[in-house]
C-alpha cells in the first residue's frame, strides 16, 4: 500500500485565514488572500508588525480552531482506504502549537489513530511515497513525490505537480472517487 503524507497548516488547515483576521482585527486593516498573491504576508506588512505577526503564531490558541479546508476530511476518510495516511506537520518553530493541532487533528479527523500525525521539523525524515505540502522547501530533501498545495504564497511556483482544493487531490489519488 502506497503512503501519503499530507502536511497540516494550509492543506488541511486555513491557517491564513486566520493570520489574517488577527492581523486586520488589530490593526484596522482590510488584508485579503488576494493580497498575498505571489507573496508571503511578512512582504505586505510592514517591519515594525513582523514581531506582532510572528507572536500569533506563538499564541497558545492560534491553531486550536483554524477553520478545515474545504472537502479535506471527507477526501482524507477516503484516501485511508486506498493509501496510508499520515498527517505531517511541522511543530517544532512553534512547540506551543503541538497541544492546539493534535486537538484540531483529533477533532476535525477523528477516524485517524494519533500514531498516525507526525509532528516534525525537516520533512526530509519523512519516508512516504508522496508529500502533500504548501511549502516546496519540504520538498528538497523529501524522497518521494511532492505535490504543491496551491496558496498565496507559491502561485509562481512552478516544477511541481501542483493542487489547488481536496477535490483535486481527489482526482489525483481516487480517480473512481465523485463528489455528491
Amino acid at each position: 500500500m502506497k503512503r501519503i503524507c499530507v502536511d497540516m497548516d494550509e492543506v488541511l488547515a486555513d491557517t491564513l485565514a486566520e493570520h489574517i483576521f488577527r492581523y486586520n482585527r488589530d490593526h484596522s486593516e482590510a488584508i485579503t488572500k488576494a493580497d498575498l498573491e505571489g507573496k508571503w504576508f511578512w512582504e505586505i506588512v510592514s517591519a515594525d508588525r513582523h514581531e506582532r505577526l510572528e507572536g500569533y503564531l506563538r499564541s497558545e490558541d492560534f491553531f486550536e480552531d483554524l477553520p478545515v479546508m474545504e472537502d479535506s476530511p471527507r477526501v482524507v476518510r477516503e484516501l485511508t482506504r486506498e493509501y496510508e495516511v499520515y498527517i505531517a506537520t511541522a511543530a517544532m518553530e512553534f512547540p506551543n502549537s503541538f497541544g492546539p493541532k493534535y486537538r484540531w487533528l483529533r477533532r476535525h479527523f477523528p477516524f485517524l489513530h494519533p500514531t498516525q500525525f507526525v509532528f516534525c521539523g525537516d520533512k526530509g525524515i519523512l519516508n512516504s511515497d508522496y508529500l502533500i505540502d504548501d511549502q516546496p522547501l519540504h520538498f528538497r530533501r523529501f524522497g518521494g513525490e511532492g505535490i504543491l498545495y496551491s496558496a498565496p504564497h507559491n502561485l509562481g511556483v512552478s516544477g511541481f505537480r501542483r493542487v489547488d482544493n481536496w477535490q483535486q487531490v481527489a482526482q489525483v489519488f481516487l480517480p473512481n472517487f465523485k463528489f455528491d
